[in-house]
């Protein structure tokens, strides 16, 4: 099912990224994602071809987007955002994640919404890749507001001492 208001939260934010390949799960934060067609509803996203994750949706060709919510902690910023996933298990300890139709994780913790997506284009755009996908689910977690970059920094981020 996709609700139209869970697309709404793309407008601005932060997002886990989740991706799930050969039995390995590994995500990572995003800060670009748009919803280019309503029907089909279609998003693009952007991600840096050096991040494990970006691998891994080229070959699988689906992931699943976490919208983060205000209430989000910088501890699970610094997993998602600060970690290689290459031999860590990022969803370690998080007891509230949950496999999309689409195989891959959302987290409920700190999330407003979910999306799930199947690729259907892929650019290469030097040192991103922009994926072209299909959402084939879309659900709203909660009415807290989404965490923007400014929310983050003035809110989440510890401030240095």
């Amino acid at each position: 099912m996709i609700k139209n208001s869970s697309m709404f939260k793309l407008s601005y934010g932060l997002f886990i990224l989740s991706a799930y390949e050969n039995g390995k799960d590994n995500a990572c934060i995003i800060n670009t994602a748009c919803q280019v067609t309503d029907s089909p509803k279609r998003i693009t996203i952007a991600v840096n071809k050096n991040n494990y994750t970006c691998g891994m949706i080229e070959r699988t060709k689906r992931f699943t987007i976490s919208v983060l919510a205000q209430d989000v902690t910088f501890d699970m910023i610094k997993r998602f955002g600060f970690t290689s996933g290459k031999d860590t298990d990022k969803f370690t300890g998080y007891n509230d994640h949950y496999r999309t139709e689409n195989g891959t994780f959302f987290i409920c913790e700190g999330t407003n919404a979910y999306i799930s997506c199947t690729v259907t284009d892929m650019i290469d755009c030097g040192s991103h890749i922009l994926f072209i996908s299909d959402v084939t689910e879309a659900e709203t977690l909660s009415d807290i507001p989404s965490a923007t970059y400014q929310y983050y920094f003035d809110n989440i981020k510890p401030k240095p001492e």
